[in-house]
């Protein structure tokens, strides 16, 4: 049996503690969090393994190839701390629609200037950017969220990120990775995210006058969600960066590489709500539990069924899904134990931890390919999955 997460001391619905926040679920708001995350998710989504096939075409290594895309974790972690602290004083809707309006700006630039040296700041910015739209819609999708269907909700939450991860591989299937048309999809996405903010700010949660919370004072308290951020985080990434590495190294096209990324990723897009209603019913322990244990099967089979399709298509569709699960577990307990200005806080906390997942994934799994060949991928993510296992049996609490 697990311990109960410690119940907040007041009411139980998150926004009964934030002004202007509504008592009830308020269905408009929640889509318009749901396309903000989306967005989030296609930022990363469409950009890594695009921009991972043009490196690879211009023969630049894969240690390099790893190191770029690591630059966008770097922004997020440098502009975690910030971001409360600007939610808190601007509002978190100017945020958000400032952050959609600097995605918009560097599509357009990482689209038409394909340079190396010039994709480093430019893909720390687009952390930078992305973040604000990260951070506002977590905090925002777990005040409006009450707690008997929060584990619900959270895993719809998952899902619209990972739609927002799916629709990046699914369009280069489709447009291919030497136009601009993806980087178009991309600025028109961003835009239409910071015209539906602005529409309906009003309705969107906001926070009481003179409340405070940093990471510095929420980080100690969750240090077992933080390490399970940076997990998922690192899979992710590392996955979207170097899969097109490992693909190609195994002889498959990159169409083919694209469809096995859609694959991987539409698993997330059907598995979270069922794995969130889990976690509402058996607790977060034991589905987290199950969900490791099956992302370490996966990186086992991994190696087996490379040059297969259908056996391949099938693991990759439950890998991805439990790969991810754990991070809307950690969310789910992050929304369940804190409220306003601590709630932003984990939240940032989490950004940050994206940011080192994302910023070593992708780094460390380069230099494990090119140390130890192809095998190196799953090798590593299934080490780094074993210990998260580890931590969990561990853990006393859910």
């Amino acid at each position: 049996m697990t311990s109960p997460v410690p119940e907040r001391p007041s009411a139980p619905d998150v926004a009964d503690h934030v002004e202007g926040a509504p008592r009830e679920l308020d269905r408009l708001a929640m889509i318009v969090v749901l396309i903000m995350v989306s967005v989030f998710g296609l930022a990363q989504g469409l950009t890594y393994p695009l921009l991972s096939f043009i490196l690879e075409r211009q023969g630049t290594p894969a240690w390099l190839i790893g190191t770029n895309a690591a630059m966008m974790a770097l922004g997020l972690i440098f502009s975690a701390p910030l971001v409360p602290q600007l939610a808190l004083r601007f509002g978190a809707a100017r945020l958000a629609i400032a952050s959609a309006l600097l995605l918009a700006v560097l599509f357009a630039l990482i689209g038409t200037v394909q340079s190396l040296w010039l994709w480093f700041p430019a893909r720390f910015l687009l952390g930078v950017g992305i973040n604000g739209l990260y951070i506002a819609s977590e905090t925002w999708v777990n005040q409006l969220a009450p707690d008997r269907i929060r584990g619900r909700l959270l895993g719809l939450y998952a899902t619209a990120l990972a739609g927002g991860f799916a629709l990046g591989p699914a369009t280069l299937a489709v447009t291919g990775t030497q136009t601009l048309a993806p980087f178009f999809l991309c600025i028109g996405v961003a835009l239409i995210c910071a015209a539906l903010i602005a529409a309906i700010r009003h309705r969107l949660p906001t926070f009481a006058a003179g409340e405070t919370g940093s990471i510095r004072a929420v980080a100690p308290l969750i240090p077992f969600l933080l390490a399970v951020t940076a997990v998922a985080a690192a899979f992710d990434q590392a996955i979207l960066t170097l899969f097109p590495v490992y693909g190609l190294g195994h002889g498959l096209s990159e169409t083919a590489i694209a469809t096995a990324l859609a694959v991987l990723i539409v698993g997330n897009i059907l598995f979270q709500v069922p794995i969130g209603t889990l976690a509402d019913r058996w607790g977060p322990r034991q589905v987290m539990v199950v969900l490791c244990l099956l992302t370490i099967c996966g990186a086992v089979l991994l190696p087996m069924l490379i040059g297969t399709r259908w056996p391949l298509w099938a693991m990759l569709f439950i890998w991805g899904s439990s790969a991810y699960g754990v991070y809307t577990i950690a969310l789910m307990e992050l929304g369940r134990r804190f409220s306003g200005a601590m709630l932003i806080a984990g939240n940032a906390g989490f950004a940050a931890m994206w940011g080192v997942g994302g910023f070593l994934g992708p780094a460390l799994s380069g230099l494990a390919i090119d140390m130890i060949g192809a095998f190196g991928l799953p090798l590593l993510l299934g080490s780094v999955y074993v210990v998260l296992l580890v931590l969990t049996l561990a853990r006393k609490s859910a």
